[in-house]
């Protein structure tokens, strides 16, 4: 079999790592499955070994195959997971993921079949230019973030920090080390701050070092920035930043009435 040319010219390991992005993703090979040994590979496109080994690492730098010591390569096993980003809600007077986006991951990783773990961190910081902005904040002024490190299985998943105005955190359960029991919107409702609707902004970009390090994520993988700032009819309530790992994770949204309820996790 000889590796496809395309229509511009490039490297042969690119072009096979292309044919073989191809082929898993066409279904040849199942999550968790085995790839064919190096020497089979070179057979079958007849290439070089060394072409062979470039193209797999290709492959393995964006998340799709993974190397097990004396083993060999597989497929990543686990299968993207999805996050309700937002959906509208199902009966009147529901709640809908705005308004309680932890219950969301929690019963997502459930119908998954997954395990979901979180650690919690509430640090005050200055503000980043954007979120100021944001808040309606100068740069520079103190924020209270509320920190989820969250993990499926043992996996790395997301990054969320919640972006709140020193002076409507204060003397709230938003300071305390802890998740807030009902979450954060339980202390907001309680201060009168419910909100009523959000705006998210969508980014695609590479990790940082410590990013790449938390998420043990390949250098050709980026991630995922959903920012969503919350309001109620006062204005800015908070600004939720949220990174996933792109290899592990589909934002899913939905507008008016899907048929067949795909949105619902129960």
């Amino acid at each position: 079999m000889t590796i496809p040319r395309g229509g511009v010219p490039s490297p042969k390991y690119q072009r096979l790592a292309a044919d073989l992005r191809r082929r898993i993703e066409a279904g040849e090979w199942q999550g968790g499955a085995q790839l064919p040994v190096e020497s089979e590979l070179e057979h079958h496109y007849g290439v070089a070994r060394n072409t062979v080994r470039l193209a797999v690492d290709l492959l393995v730098n964006e998340g799709r195959l993974v190397r097990l010591q004396g083993k060999g390569t597989y497929l990543k096993q686990q299968p993207l997971l999805d996050h309700r980003a937002y959906a509208p809600a199902r009966v009147p007077g529901q709640r809908d993921s705005l308004a309680a986006p932890s219950e969301v991951y929690t019963t997502e990783a459930r119908a998954a079949g997954r395990r979901l773990t979180v650690d919690f961190e509430m640090l005050v910081v200055r503000a980043r230019a954007d979120i100021a902005a944001w808040l309606g904040l100068t740069p520079g002024e103190a924020v209270v973030v509320r920190r989820q490190l969250r993990m499926t299985d043992r996996e790395p998943y997301s990054i969320e920090e919640s972006h709140y105005r020193a002076g409507l955190a204060a003397g709230t359960s938003l300071m305390e080390p802890e998740p807030v029991p009902g979450g954060d919107e339980t202390a907001l409702a309680a201060i009168g701050r419910t909100e009523t609707g959000g705006v998210d902004h969508l980014v695609s970009r590479m990790p940082g070092p410590a990013e790449a390090a938390w998420f043990e994520i390949g250098p050709g993988v980026p991630l995922l920035v959903q920012t969503r700032v919350s309001s109620d009819r006062r204005g800015p309530v908070r600004v939720i930043e949220t990174r996933y790992a792109a290899d592990r994770c589909r934002l899913v949204y939905g507008l008016g009435e899907p048929v067949g309820r795909p949105y619902d996790f129960r």
